[in-house]
């Protein structure tokens, strides 16, 4: 059942529909998007999954306006 799925003139028509519904302009950045979950996902499979980018706890400052 898979062997036909996969194939080049399927693939297009995907191809073609996503054009349709999203537009030109947005399918660069849902490819990149997917791109990074895909990237995210296969880290968090291996098991090394390190935040890159730690941010750090900001204290929170009161203004007393009395």
């Amino acid at each position: 059942m898979l062997e036909n799925f996969l194939r080049p003139s399927h693939l297009l028509l995907v191809v073609i529909a996503a054009l349709l519904l999203f537009g030109p302009s947005k399918l660069p950045e849902l490819g990149r998007s997917f791109g990074t979950m895909l990237k995210e996902f296969r880290k968090g499979a291996r098991g090394d999954f390190i935040d890159e980018s730690p941010q750090e706890a900001k204290p929170v400052q009161e203004s007393n306006k009395s």
